[in-house]
């Protein structure tokens, strides 16, 4: 009896390490997308870096292979349609500006409540990814409400100001309609401006056409949306270089996936996020130069035009905070650590904002 007892424990051992020891080999097919073009530099990363890259370290570390279905330029989603692309499941990973789901994603948007803040988008990333370390919620909001894990931050370049007029002082942009997206027009609006609401698609005919004369706007925007032809003057302010993308993942999509894969996207995500502000760094000068020969007219104003500006927003970054508490998101938290983590990555702000 006890003979038969333990060939059937063998038999099962062996079974059992048949099934389970090893890994079946997977075909795996990802639908990615952002309605934002290539020609914008995150998504030109997600289609020369991140798609290539998971693909390349799939296909040699594991048994699996990766194959990506690509819609960019809204092929596949609109750029304010992109969360809930992801959350229902049209498209496995999106690439999106948190500015397009104020209602969503409020707090996500923490860098514009800090206007002129770093110009650098390297520290802007990693200001941004120490924040999220440091508070949970930024990241598991996507998970518990959205059905999306958020794999990667993404950096743009610094904001300045392009318009079709010359401008030397805050004073002489009040009353001007100018545009901005989402919270950015904020930036306008205590200034004195006329803010007005776009997106890049529409900008070149709604500034050829008098619907606003200008928009905030980092230089790759300006070079590669045209708006130099219509907009013949880019002032660098120096609003701050903003991280407010994300590359975010369907969750249902996510726990399928092999775990050495999910592994792989996670790593190379980290290398995409880093990417997004070292391209956007070494781009940036080259894209003043580029809307210079083009026949824009570049100028950087002194210092002493920062802080005016600044000091006309001095009380927004509080009011927002106090807003968003009584929400019950944690924004004075974050408002405080994101001013603290620039401090300490070397930024000094033009007026120090206070957050109680």
């Amino acid at each position: 009896m006890k003979r038969i007892v333990l060939a059937v424990s063998v038999c099962a051992a062996v079974l059992s390490l048949g099934s389970g020891g090893t890994a079946r080999a997977e075909d795996i097919k990802l639908r990615i997308a952002s309605g934002h073009p290539p020609v914008n530099t995150y998504v030109n990363l997600m289609q020369n870096f991140f798609v290539p890259e998971v693909t390349k370290r799939v296909a040699a570390r594991t048994k699996h292979k990766v194959e990506f279905i690509e819609g960019y330029g809204g092929a596949m989603v609109k750029v304010a349609d992109t969360l809930e692309g992801v959350q229902s499941g049209i498209i496995d990973i999106g690439g999106y500006c948190f500015c397009f789901e104020p209602s969503n994603l409020p707090l996500h948007a923490f860098q514009v409540m800090l206007p002129f803040g770093t110009m650098d988008p390297v520290t802007s990333v990693k200001l941004a990814r120490a924040v999220y370390d440091k508070v949970p919620y930024m990241s598991r909001v996507f998970e518990d409400k959205y059905n999306q894990k958020l794999i990667a931050l993404i950096a743009d370049n610094g904001y300045n100001l392009g318009t079709t007029f010359d401008w030397n002082k805050v004073s002489d942009i009040k009353g001007q309609k100018l545009a901005g997206a989402g919270l950015n027009l904020k930036w306008l609006e205590y200034a004195g401006a006329t803010p007005v609401q776009s997106s890049l698609p529409e900008a070149y005919t709604a500034m050829k056409t008098g619907v606003y004369n200008g928009w905030i706007m980092f230089p790759s925007g300006y070079v590669n949306f045209k708006l130099y032809e219509v907009g013949k003057y880019y002032t660098e302010i120096g609003f701050g270089a903003i991280t407010w993308h994300g590359l975010t993942v369907n969750r249902a999509r996510w726990a399928k996936l092999p775990k050495e894969v999910q592994d792989i996207i996670l790593e190379v995500g980290r290398d995409y996020e880093a990417r997004t502000g070292t391209v956007n760094l070494e781009n940036y000068p080259k894209q003043l130069e580029q809307l210079k020969t083009l026949g824009t007219n570049v100028k950087k104003l002194p210092d002493s035009v920062r802080v005016e500006w600044a000091n006309s927003l001095k009380g927004w970054p509080q009011e927002k905070a106090d807003e968003l508490d009584k929400q019950g998101l944690p924004a004075s938290q974050v408002l405080k650590l994101a001013l603290e983590q620039a401090e300490k990555l070397g930024h000094k702000w033009p007026v120090r904002y206070q957050i109680k």
